[in-house]
Formats: C-alpha cells, sequence, structure tokens
C-alpha cells in the first residue's frame, strides 16, 4: 500500500507543483462543481497509476488538480462504489492519495434516499453521523501503522468545527440546511420499502451508497472531513415513488448551485500552509 501511494504521489507531483490543502469528492450528479474550479490540470483515472476506473455515468472519471478562491485543491470527478466490484480499500485508495499529497480537510458529497419524514426532495443534509451497514471496511486486514492506529476513534467521524461553519455559511446565504445520520448499504439496488423503513428504524436520516469507506479511512489518517447529502428521493411511507439514476442525477443538478456555494465558501475558510508534512 505504502509503495503504491508513493508510485501514485510521484506520478501527479511530476504532472503538477501544486500542493493541495483541501481535498474534494463530487458525487452522483454533482460534477459539474468541477466548473467552478480554476483548474490547472484534470487527470482521467485510466491514466494514474493503481487508480480504479468510475464505471457509473454521471461520474466524470478525472482527478482535477487546481484552485477554489484561491485555495490549492484536489478533486475526484466521480468516486468508487463497493457494487463496482472494488474493495472497500481499492474505493478508498483515493483518499490516502489525497492525504499524502497534503490536504487538511475533506469535502464529500453524494447523493441519498431521505428516510426523515421532515425532508424533502432537493433538501441538502449535512452529515453528522453514520451506520456502516456496507459488507466490507477499508481497514479490514493487517495495518499499517504508518497510516494510522489499528482501532481508529470515530466518537466524531465528521469535523464538529467544519460542520459549525457549514451552518454559519448557509444561514448567511439564506440556505436551508437539514442535518443527520447517513447509513450506507452495497446497492447498486435502490432500496426496497421495508429496506427504507429498517434504515430508519436503526436511528438514519438518508441512505446511500458510499461516502462511509472514505470517512473511515480519513478518520484512521487524522483527516478532518465534511459531507453533504442532496436528498434525491423520499423513502418514507406514502411517498416513496419509482426513481431511476437519471432522475436522482437531474435532482442533483438542481441543487448544486447552492451545493457549489457551500463548498466555495467553506474552501476560502482554509489557510494555505507554509510548509506540509506529507507522507
Amino acid at each position: 500500500m505504502l509503495n503504491r501511494i508513493q508510485e501514485t504521489k510521484k506520478y501527479i507531483q511530476s504532472i503538477t507543483q501544486l500542493n493541495p490543502v483541501v481535498g474534494i469528492v463530487l458525487g452522483s450528479g454533482l460534477g459539474n462543481l468541477a466548473h467552478q474550479i480554476d483548474i490547472e490540470v484534470s487527470i482521467p483515472y485510466s491514466q494514474i497509476p493503481n487508480f480504479p476506473v468510475s464505471t457509473v455515468e454521471g461520474h466524470e472519471g478525472n482527478l482535477i488538480v487546481g484552485k477554489i478562491e484561491g485555495i490549492s485543491i484536489v478533486a475526484l470527478q466521480g468516486r468508487f462504489h463497493y457494487y463496482e466490484g472494488y474493495s472497500a480499500q481499492e474505493c478508498t485508495f483515493p483518499i490516502r492519495l489525497f492525504k499524502s499529497l497534503g490536504i487538511q480537510l475533506l469535502i464529500l458529497s453524494n447523493a441519498s434516499g431521505g428516510v426523515n419524514s421532515s425532508f424533502q426532495i432537493g433538501d441538502i443534509m449535512i452529515i453528522n453521523d453514520h451506520i456502516n451497514l456496507l459488507p466490507d471496511n477499508p481497514l479490514r486486514g493487517k495495518n499499517i501503522d504508518e497510516l494510522g492506529p489499528r482501532f481508529p476513534d470515530m466518537s466524531a467521524p465528521y469535523s464538529i468545527e467544519y460542520i459549525k461553519k457549514l451552518k454559519t455559511i448557509a444561514s448567511r446565504h439564506n440556505i436551508t440546511l437539514r442535518e443527520g445520520v447517513y447509513a450506507a448499504l452495497s446497492g447498486p439496488t435502490y432500496e426496497t420499502p421495508a429496506e427504507y423503513a429498517f434504515v430508519k428504524f436503526l436511528g438514519a436520516d438518508a441512505v446511500g451508497m458510499s461516502t462511509v469507506p472514505e470517512v473511515i479511512v480519513a478518520n484512521h489518517m487524522n483527516i478532518p472531513c465534511v459531507a453533504l447529502s442532496v436528498i434525491t428521493d423520499l423513502g418514507v411511507s406514502g411517498k416513496i415513488v419509482e426513481i431511476s439514476h437519471e432522475e436522482v442525477q437531474e435532482i442533483a443538478a438542481r441543487a448544486e448551485p447552492k451545493l457549489t456555494l457551500l463548498i466555495k465558501e467553506l474552501v476560502k475558510s482554509v489557510q494555505e500552509p507554509k510548509s506540509e508534512l506529507c507522507l
């Protein structure tokens, strides 16, 4: 793992001299956020050593290095999912790479189904906790001590500091934010009514097929992270309707301007360091 991280890092640094301080993962239907980046280089995943290749429509499949509001960032224009056939470790390899490049904050986005009866389609939810219902964990296997501890603490998996900043930004721009727990299932099927009821019973407010492995790895490597989820359908009794991936993308795209504003303002709050310690 360490050798693969170093090999990939060396390749990225042979193309760009920017040292990103923020990492961003752009989820389903949210790839157009890349248009807000002053792009220095955009690299197809297929050209990056040790990288998986995104197979999902709406996930462009590029690693972008550039700046937002003058802050150096690295972004995934499309993530990797367990249901695509990748292991949890493969899905989260880019987060390992981000840490080696020196990021100080990880921002994640996704589309999800809401199971909180107060939610509406198109709402944006801050994830403040999660329930891992995936059949794998990216930390399974022999621990690599250079990357993080064998048993990482998960008492606050999402940064309380940056959640507060997001709420302040949203208030300043009159953006309504929901807040809640995200449950991760493997997919690729959307949830049945019984599965929606199950995750609601467990204490979740929304359910999706991603993000949690990335957050686990971020915590393992001591990267503060925040995550925003666009509610693209409702798993609430009486409101469950047939849903397609195209509809998910369309609804996520309608929420994109607000999401873009929130992320841009949050990135501005991160300070560029004078020097960085990288793996």
